[in-house]
């Protein structure tokens, strides 16, 4: 399975694609060619066709949750003509505030294009050979007031399961980045992790940025590749408990 980032905060020197405060994954796997997110804008576009990544072969979308930098994408992506599977969780297009302003999903799901098939469902859900939307986060291991009392509930991952390990591929974390990890490990009944993957929700908070570290210190993790939503402080403070890798737009791992 290869995975592609489209669209992220960060781009990379003397690789000349855009960068958006935004997330998109472009994964393959088999004959499945999916997207995770779509980012904010019309970058997601500009920045596959700059990358000869043919959106009219993507055959599944997934959403990990309903705002706007996740969603926006799914705008310029309406005139896709092929059949595609649309996985999430529930609510994931209702009305979302921050600070008082919208940053819900500029598009309802029901007013997508027919050749759009909803997959919507709190549960865990096969969408290819080796990977499986974990569905809604049973937030244990990091309490949902450790995070701010994010109501966020339709914020999910993706689980990529091989024969000997499991990699994680998340949003933005909003159900936090334990509970997500816990889950797939659950799930996959595997405890060998090869990568960790996305936003963390890692932002001036220094107390979940101590109990995210002490988590992984106790995992058996190859790599961890924070993006997105993490911030420096976090990045750093994670450099020193596990092995770190820089992501931006064009990045590319092999699972």
């Amino acid at each position: 399975m290869k995975l592609t980032v489209i669209v992220d905060n960060n781009s990379l020197i003397d690789y000349y694609y855009l960068a958006e405060p935004g997330l998109s994954f472009f994964l393959e796997d088999g004959n499945k060619k999916i997207l995770f997110d779509t980012g904010y804008s019309d970058v997601i576009v500009r920045n596959a066709k700059k990358m000869n990544i043919d959106l009219t072969k993507i055959n599944t979308i997934v959403l990990s949750h309903g705002h706007n930098d996740h969603t926006g994408g799914l705008v310029y992506l309406q005139e896709l003509k092929q059949d595609i599977d649309v996985y999430c969780c529930p609510n994931v297009d209702e009305h979302k505030e921050h600070n008082g302003k919208d940053i819900s999903s500029p598009i309802k799901l029901n007013d997508l294009p027919n050749n759009f098939k909803l997959h919507i469902s709190k549960d865990s859900q096969k969408i290819s050979e080796h990977l499986t939307f974990l569905g809604q986060i049973v937030r244990g291991i990091q309490p949902l007031r450790k995070l701010g009392d994010d109501p966020l509930y339709d914020d999910s991952a993706i689980l990529y399961q091989s024969d000997d390990s499991i990699s994680i591929i998340t949003g933005c974390s909003h159900s936090g980045i334990c509970n997500i990890v816990e889950q797939a490990k659950k799930i996959s009944k595997c405890e060998n992790i090869n990568i960790v993957i996305g936003g963390f929700h890692l932002l001036n908070n220094e107390e979940v940025t101590k109990e995210v570290c002490e988590y992984f210190t106790k995992q058996h993790v190859n790599v961890v590749c924070p993006c997105h939503c993490t911030d420096l402080y976090s990045k750093i403070a994670l450099s020193k408990v596990c092995k770190i890798k820089q992501v931006g737009v064009s990045t590319s791992f092999e699972l």
